[in-house]
């Protein structure tokens, strides 16, 4: 009976020690996962040019005045905090698309060379 008792405590316990080895496993693979592997930065973010963020950035702060005016007819904010706002946001929005118009006229070189005839009239 001793015998079957002790066989049956080292089953037992073989199966805890493969169970404990396997959850240790697990929790090494996971920290070096965590803490060794460096994702590329490729990976993090999307492929966009400047020009597709620029003009995502401008609809948002569209979108954003829109839902302002939406929340100013709806009693939500004074006159007085609905202007701060929509300056603010308009200013952002200038601000926004003379970027764009930085990155596309990047984007065009024009030619080098003699004015037009009328701008150099005034000199």
């Amino acid at each position: 009976m001793s015998s079957l008792l002790a066989m049956a405590t080292f089953v037992v316990s073989s199966a805890d020690s493969a169970v404990l080895g396997a959850c240790f496993a697990l929790a090494a693979a996971t920290l070096l996962f965590i803490f060794y592997i460096q994702p590329d930065a490729s990976d993090l973010a999307p492929h966009r040019s400047k020009l597709e963020q620029l003009m995502e950035k401008r609809d948002s702060i569209y979108e954003n005045l829109r839902d302002l005016r939406f929340e100013y007819r709806a009693g939500k904010y004074s006159e007085s905090d609905y202007e701060a706002m929509k300056d603010s946001l308009e200013t952002e929005a200038a601000l926004a698309l003379a970027e764009i118009d930085q990155v596309t006229e990047a984007g065009v070189r024009r030619p080098r060379g003699q004015r037009n005839t009328g701008e150099q009239g005034g000199r």
